[in-house]
């Protein structure tokens, strides 16, 4: 099942997607699935093509000011949850998903989970993979400091930033042709890297991290937590304190696996996001 790649102009913002389409089955929800930060689309290679096999539409956009999708200057992109959400609300209509399965990952991963809050008639149920949901989860240092003053300006235009933060994060070596398709937003342009300057500089994550932990404690639609247990910056414990404050939540451990479960761990984690996402048929 190949992967498609499209782009789509929303609100004068270009986005670039990859999608997989499905095969057979047609009362399955679509699936929408968002990256987290230094990453992009790409990361769900993996995982489009198996939701697509078994009968789900499977969308991955690339985030705006990352991957592929429009760069906008920070005067033109506030780069705040709140310009993102905006800008997914804009995607979401574009590309006609009425109701869908959510999948989420990383710092950035939480802005959808604020966008489900704000939009609960749309989602049908969520996967959460290694993001932070709650105000005890705090932006790790080899982030962090991609936001400092005068460093983070010179950090974030260094395309080896993007190894290091992802074999970093997931604790292993990424292949050498994944990497090319990583680096490549960074090879192409300097606003590659102001986008994450901004992203990181504008966050938010407390108010967000607020939003998420008290809003989900009323959420009855169905929550999956997939969490890879040698995560360098989100621990376990957030994970377990998450799921024991939702009304329908399960919680998947994943051993051996570190922040960017899909990366390295796709067949693991597809064991329980499949049949989870099928729960919720459109009819």
């Amino acid at each position: 099942m190949s992967i498609t790649e499209h782009r789509i102009t929303v609100d004068s913002l270009e986005w670039f997607y990859r999608e997989a389409e499905s095969i057979g089955r047609s009362d399955l929800l679509p699936v929408l699935c968002l990256h987290g930060i230094v990453s992009q689309s790409y990361s769900w290679r993996n995982i489009l093509p198996a939701l697509a096999a078994q009968g789900t539409r499977a969308i991955a956009p690339d985030w705006i000011g990352y991957g592929f999708s429009a760069k906008p200057e920070k005067q033109d992109f506030a780069y705040t949850p709140d310009a993102f959400i905006t800008a997914l609300e804009g995607f979401v209509k574009a590309v006609e998903l009425e109701r869908f399965s959510l999948v989420v990952q990383g710092f950035l991963g939480s802005v959808g989970l604020q966008y489900a809050l704000r939009h609960p008639e749309k989602i049908a149920n969520i996967a959460i993979l290694n993001t932070p949901i709650s105000t005890a989860a705090k932006l790790p240092w080899k982030i962090k400091q991609m936001g400092l003053p005068l460093a983070g300006e010179m950090m974030t235009q260094d395309p080896l930033l993007v190894d290091r933060t992802l074999e970093g994060g997931s604790r292993y070596r990424i292949e050498d042709k994944d990497l090319d398709v990583y680096r490549k937003p960074y090879l192409k342009t300097s606003s590659s890297g102001r986008g994450l300057l901004s992203t990181i500089r504008n966050l938010q994550l407390e108010q967000a991290m607020i939003e998420i932990e008290s809003g989900f404690k009323e959420w009855q639609q169905p929550i999956l937590v997939q969490w890879g247990m040698i995560d360098p910056w989100l621990s376990v414990d957030i994970a377990e304190t998450f799921v024991k404050s939702v009304p329908n939540g399960e919680i998947i451990k994943l051993n051996n696996v570190g922040h960017y479960p899909q990366e390295h761990y796709h067949e693991v984690i597809l064991q329980d996001l499949l049949p989870f996402v099928r729960r919720s048929e459109s009819n």
